[in-house]
Parts: C-alpha cells; structure tokens; sequence
C-alpha cells in the first residue's frame, strides 16, 4: 500500500513548521547546527516520530552517542522509538587495533570511506524516507580538509536526493565553527542556540538562516525544551493578525473615572498606567477588568511582581471576589516567572488567550517584570510594540502598568513606553493637610477629548472614588506639590 505524502515533511514540533513555512520539502537535505545543549537531538526525534506516525519509516544514524544513551534520551521524554531505526555506527574493530592500522596509507582515508559506505548500507537496508545523521563533527575529523569534506557531503547529498528521503543532518560545531561547507551545500540551514542570563534558567532560540525557494519566518524565535519535546515560539508579527471589530468606548464602571477618561476606554486601544511604588496600578487596572467581566467580556490579568494569594485577597478588600471569576471561567490570572519565561513564550500564553480562550480584556502587570525577563534584550521596546500592535489588531483592550524609580520628585521610568500606548494614566502622590494622599490624570489619549484636570482619588471597599480638581495646587505631576491660593476640598474630608 502507496502512502500518499505531502510536499511537506511537517517535524510535529509546535512552531517550528509555523516558521518553516510549512515544514521541510522532501527528498532535500537540511542542516540543523548547534552547540552541544542546545537541543538538536530532541528536535531530530521528534521529527523522525513524526514521521513514524504518518507511516513514514525512520532511520537514526549516531556516530557520536550509543544506542543506549539515544533511547534514554527518549525516555526521558516518554518517548519509544520502537517505530525507528537506530542504527549505531562504530569503527570497526580492525581500525582500533594498532596492530592492524596501515603505515604507507592514512587511516583517515581508510575510516573515511568505511564510515561512508557504512551509512549507506544501512539505508539500503532499511529505505528510510526520514533520516538523521548524528553527527558531521565526526565526519569532517574524519575528512580532515574542507575540500574532502565538502565532496563527502557533496556526495552524501546526491546519493539521499535520489533516493528521495529527506534528511537532517547535525552538527555541534565542536570542530571549526567557521567552516561553512555544509550551508552552501545543505537545501536548508537551522541554527539552536542557548543563553546564559546571569540569573535564571538558560534560554535557548532558533532562527533560520537559509531555506531554498521557501519564504521562512526570518529572525530569532525563542523555542523551550519540556518533557514531552521542544516547542518554537514564533515571532510576533502583528500585521498578520488584523482582525475586523467596531471600536466602541466602554465603559470603566465609575462615572467620574468616566468622565476622566472623556467618556471611556475604547475597545482595540492601549492604556497605559503610570506612577510610583503603591499609588494602586494594580488594583486600578483590576477594576478595569473586572468591569469587563461584569460587561460579558473574558479578562486575563499577567502578573509578574505580585504573589497570587495576596493579589487574591486584596481585590476582596475592594468588593471584587477574583477566586470566583477565575473558576467561572471569566477572568484568566496567571502570575508570570519572570526568572523562568522567555518573551516569546509570553507573547504566545497572550496569543492563546485572546484567540482560544476569547479574551477581550487583558492587562500586564507591570512592563518592569516584563523588561526583567529579558535581561540584556535591547529589543524590549519592539516586543512590547508589535505585542500592542497585536492586541489592538484583535479587538482587545489593553491594560499596562509601570512603577516609575522614586515616590517623590523627579520619578524616572525603566522603559518609556508612553509613546506606544494610546491612553496615558498617570498617578501621583501628594502632601496636604499632614496626610499622604494621591492624585490621579490623564495626560494622552489618542482616541478623543479627555479632561485635563488632576483630582485626588482614593481606592476602597466602594472602589474608586475621586474628588475635585486640584486647582489651588501647583506642581503635583512632579512630585512636589505647593498649595496656591485656597484650599481644595479634599476626599479625606468627606465622610467615609
């Protein structure tokens, strides 16, 4: 029985065939490079038991680890290979006994050619249509010049083109890592590679650096290794995912917050909230959400500075009984590792959220966990961006917050992203009447009018509750306010 094959050989790894457009065309020869670590053995199997699983046969050829360690490998990950062929390739024994080694030719050119012919018995034997080869590093020692390394693998590649398998070659550029023989050779070229933060767990990424005739997803994609496999994360790319939706201004649930906001939050846009260390962000963009929640609307609230239970028992002390949306299925509260979780991996949980779970409402507490968890990325503003881009292509609201450096006086943020949101919130504290007391503005908003005046709010059991502009202060956006003039009324005045 004939089975019918796709152009495309799919790896079955989660992303990978996303940023391969597909997959890897058959009967081709590709490349997959990396340093020792960073998971190319994990990818290899995984393509070979995707292919078992279609009914394709598999055939794993190891220069550089046993059979033993290979299927231990595998059972790390539950895996059985039981579908593949491992086939464990050896010197032979006359080549390790110095008794038998020859003195007028080099052994080289002897190991060469035994090994070569040693691979391809075994495909004769077994008619693989997926084929790994583990690893060049030992071929090219072998080889021991690029010019017969390169017709080795000239010669590997003409002999798999006609048989029509497609195969995966490995490298662990443990030899010369400047050697580029096999990129110009191979019809595709996969590079892994693992970071090192100075704290936290490794990060590993992929990028594509070659691939023949096919239009790839270009740059690097950050990509995790769990039990069960690897997984790709795909760079976000916003512009492919528009998304047809009517822009509406809804409500927050408090009509001076209402009127502060000239009428509302549009659906589709940014909102940025501002200010320092314990003015309420949090909680501001809780009510935020909970409103949303009360609308109908699906929330997901991602926390990275705050422990779940306290954020739990906090939002009671507004009215606001979060446990019970959660298991409700109406709110989605995921307390995010900045320590532990790669940007990309972040972008595809929001992904999931607003595309699987229909998630109109999502808020990112705060932009410094998120910039914590990519130390050293000097891309941390494109990320947030197309994220933004994303999420106002779907029809979602955003919500973000960032702790500015400082309580008082001149307050710096770690990332000014002010410029990407299209609503700006900023809170302040302020001293009057011997109390710490806190003021709240909008200072943009891109979508229509809004109130250019600063009141005093303050966040309770009733939720917030704002005052009377403060005309008679002068200096409270800076953090050290004067009082010209009269008092203003005051919310510490009113009865509570």
């Amino acid at each position: 029985m004939t089975i019918a094959m796709s152009e495309q050989a799919e790896t079955g790894i989660v992303g990978l065939d996303d940023v391969l457009a597909g997959g890897l065309s058959r009967g081709r020869v590709f490349l997959l490079e990396g340093s020792p670590g960073t998971g190319k053995t994990t990818v290899a199997l995984q393509f070979l038991r995707t292919g078992a699983a279609a009914g394709e046969r598999g055939l794993y050829i190891t220069l550089s680890e046993t059979d033993d360690e290979l299927r231990a490998s595998a059972a790390s990950h539950g895996w059985d290979l039981a579908d593949i062929e491992v086939f464990e390739l050896v010197p032979p024994e006359s080549l390790l006994d110095d008794e038998q080694q020859q003195s007028l030719l080099y052994s080289s050119d002897l190991e060469l050619g035994e090994t070569t012919r040693r691979i391809f018995d075994a495909f004769e034997k077994h008619r693989p249509d997926r084929v790994v080869l583990d690893s060049l590093s030992e071929i090219r020692l072998l080889a021991q010049s690029s010019l017969r390394y390169r017709r080795q693998i000239l010669a590997m590649k003409h002999y798999f083109a006609r048989q029509n398998s497609t195969v995966l070659m490995l490298d662990d550029l443990t030899a010369e890592q400047h050697d580029k023989t096999v990129h110009s050779v191979a019809h595709g070229v996969v590079r892994l590679e693992e970071l090192a933060p100075d704290y936290g767990a490794e990060r590993r990424r992929m990028r594509v650096i070659k691939y023949r005739g096919r239009r790839f997803r270009g740059g690097y994609h950050d990509f995790a290794i769990q039990t069960g496999g690897a997984q790709v994360f795909p760079r976000l790319v916003s512009a492919e995912h528009r998304k047809d939706f009517r822009r509406v201004a809804q409500q927050t649930g408090n009509p001076a917050m209402d009127a502060l906001l000239g009428g509302g939050v549009e659906s589709g846009s940014s909102t940025l909230v501002l200010g320092p260390a314990g003015t309420g962000k949090s909680l501001m963009t809780l009510t935020f959400a909970a409103e949303a929640v009360r609308r109908g609307e699906r929330a997901a609230f991602f926390m990275f500075d705050e422990e779940l239970g306290l954020f739990f028992d906090r939002a009671l002390g507004l009215g606001i009984d979060v446990r019970a949306m959660v298991e409700a299925g109406d709110m989605i509260v995921e307390q995010v590792d900045a320590a532990e979780l790669a940007p990309g991996e972040f972008a595809e949980r929001v992904r999931e959220c607003v595309e699987a779970k229909d998630v109109g409402t999502v808020v990112i507490d705060s932009l410094n966990g998120y910039q914590a968890a990519m130390p050293g990325e000097r891309a941390l503003v494109l990320h947030i961006h197309e994220l933004l881009q994303y999420l106002n292509r779907r029809g979602a609201t955003t919500f973000l917050t960032v702790a500015q450096h400082g309580l008082v006086g001149d307050m710096q943020s770690p990332v000014d992203v002010t410029y990407l949101a299209d609503t700006v919130i900023l809170l302040r504290y302020f001293e009057a009447r011997g109390r710490v007391r806190r003021a709240v503005s909008v200072v943009k908003k891109r979508t229509g009018a809004h109130e250019d005046t600063i009141r005093e709010y303050r966040i309770g059991a009733d939720g917030i509750r704002l005052g009377e502009p403060l005309q008679n202060f002068q200096g409270v956006l800076r953090g050290v306010p004067e009082l010209m003039g009269e008092d203003t009324p005051l919310l510490a005045d009113e009865p509570v």
